[in-house]
């Protein structure tokens, strides 16, 4: 039976061996992909098409939300949106509604 030392010896070994193996290949078919994007004149663009939906960056930020709601003791407002606060939790909401 072979001791801890030796079996990561042999694990260390192979790891070596698969790194190698899977660059070669990958390398391999980097070279198939290349040959057939130029036998078929196709770009990255007709490989991987872009995303349609709204774009990242600055113009994918989050848009707000008109308060709907105000508390008029702390003039703390709400949008209807999500979690109710504290201060309308359990009471008619139309008392707070804010006038259009």
């Amino acid at each position: 039976m072979a001791t801890y030392r030796e079996l990561l010896a042999q694990r260390n070994a192979l790891d070596e061996q698969m790194a190698e193996a899977r660059q070669a290949e990958v390398g391999a078919a980097i070279g198939q992909i290349r040959e057939l994007m130029t036998q078929y004149e196709l770009t990255v663009d007709d490989l991987a098409p872009r995303r349609r939906g709204r774009p990242k960056g600055a113009a994918a930020e989050k848009s707000t939300v008109a308060p709907k709601y105000l508390d008029p003791k702390t003039g703390a407002t709400w949008s209807g949106r999500g979690r109710a606060p504290a201060w309308i939790a359990g009471k008619k909401r139309d008392r707070f509604l804010i006038a259009e």
